[in-house]
């Protein structure tokens, strides 16, 4: 049975205002394809997200879920990454035809309309197999969180980092005793770094990648110093702006003085990792690149953003579990699904490969994974993370995003003055704030956005 007040159309446009959905993606992964034919007593139907490497992990972490349980039968199924998964998941979930088991990001849950597309966890299920709220970062658990109730399990932190090539700083001199790039604890700080980075730098190199032309890679670099500096979004019953233009301001000027001054090349717009391969001192990327990095056996380092604001915080966002919302929900399957969830969460070893955090603090502290290079320099930001604010209209390729990423690009790229620019992201903030959320015609000052 379908969900009241969601309709076709309501979902079609609602996953992050989408104009067509016939780019659904859907391929399911050789590993699982024939799960439904198998003898297993109990199947369980799982969407993800996952491509490339992330998707190689994943299906190792599956198969070794199923060799350690036979009588569980996992289907797999691998859609399209951004607003079409979404649109997907929401369809199903509202016709009833949803999986057992999903994926999303953190960020979308609150606009998911929890409680009608997504189902609660069972937490006392989960503790039985293995996984409980003391496992993880109070912050992290909390995002999954609305309304009391635990909608998102999250399998990772994945944030935005630093990367820079220990061999070009090291003929700069800006390599410490540890072998790892100088401190930085100031915007100074850091363009006397890049100053002297851009000193040992082959010509045709850009000092810095930072994806000048990508409105997502922009949004997060603004949130993660806006949040350095104790900027706030909405007051909080969600109701008021709090917006801050003046910290706004000093945040957009900061991203734009690296193309003013230089560092940063507005002709190379977004080839970040070939410029880095090709001995750019440094990158602005998700810790997604680490395997691409890694294979190319360079002599590198990943941190952090540097917390040039004085206090460090870098963007976050998160993989986590969800159940998608089916009628009768329960008995072995739904059991199935909790035990599937809580193995791959607390087998992270696997998904860390990957240059994802492991949500699962345990994880952290094996002997395994603090062997990691360079995951175990950039780890403390598990401790610092930089998250969007909790509203239906947030989260990963979200409207947020949207709105003001390209706010920030224009910023960056010089069309608009850090100021003006400012003050529209406010503008728009304001806007959406009095939205309605078209999953579930409630806006975002009346529930289901608890921070």
């Amino acid at each position: 049975m379908g969900q009241p007040g969601l309709t076709r159309r309501h979902l079609l446009g609602a996953a992050g205002g989408l104009t067509a959905a016939a780019s659904f993606g859907f391929a399911a992964l050789g590993s699982g394809a024939d799960a439904l034919a198998s003898h297993a007593r109990t199947r369980v139907r799982y969407w993800n997200l996952f491509s490339g490497g992330d998707g190689s992990n994943m299906i190792a972490m599956l198969n070794a879920f199923r060799a350690a349980h036979p009588d569980i039968a996992v289907k797999d199924s691998t859609l399209q990454w951004g607003n079409p998964f979404y649109t997907k998941l929401a369809m199903a979930a509202a016709g009833n035809r949803a999986p057992d088991l999903g994926v999303m990001h953190v960020g979308r849950v609150a606009g998911f309309s929890p409680g009608r597309l997504l189902d609660a966890w069972d937490v006392d299920l989960l503790a039985e197999y293995g996984v409980r709220e003391q496992d993880y970062h109070p912050g992290l658990w909390q995002r999954g969180v609305i309304d009391g109730k635990l909608y998102a399990l999250p399998l990772d932190v994945h944030v935005q980092l630093c990367f820079y090539r220990k061999d070009v700083l090291r003929k700069a001199g800006l390599l410490g005793a540890d072998d790892r790039m100088v401190p930085v604890t100031s915007a100074d700080d850091w363009f006397g770094v890049l100053k002297e980075a851009r000193k040992a730098t082959r010509k045709g190199l850009q000092t810095i990648g930072l994806w000048i032309n990508d409105q997502n890679f922009q949004w997060w670099f603004f949130v993660a110093f806006y949040t350095q500096l104790g900027g706030t979004w909405f007051d909080a019953a969600h109701t008021e702006v709090t917006f801050d233009t003046d910290k706004a301001a000093e945040v957009l000027q900061f991203l734009r003085r690296h193309v003013t001054d230089g560092y940063a090349d507005p002709a190379m717009g977004s080839v970040n990792a070939e410029q880095f391969l090709n001995g750019a001192p440094f990158a602005w990327e998700g810790n997604w690149s680490v395997p691409v990095y890694a294979g190319a056996k360079l002599d590198y380092g990943a941190m952090p953003l540097p917390p040039v604001f004085g206090k460090q915080a870098t963007h976050a966002e998160s993989h986590a579990f969800v159940l998608p919302h089916r009628s009768g929900r329960g008995g072995a399957t739904d059991e199935a699904a909790h035990r599937l969830a809580a193995y791959v969460v607390t087998h992270a070893r696997q998904w860390a490969a990957g240059g994802h955090i492991p949500a699962h603090l345990p994880t952290l502290s094996t002997p395994a994974y603090r062997k990691l290079y360079p995951q175990n320099e950039y780890v403390s930001a598990m401790n610092h993370q930089a998250n969007e604010p909790k509203v239906w209209f947030a989260g990963s390729t979200g409207i947020l995003a949207q709105r003001v990423g390209p706010v920030v690009v224009s910023s960056t790229l010089g069309s608009v003055r850090p100021d003006a620019a400012a003050r529209r992201m406010k503008s728009e903030l304001g806007t959406l704030l009095a939205m309605k959320n078209p999953m579930d015609g409630r806006t975002a000052a009346q529930g289901g956005t608890a921070a």
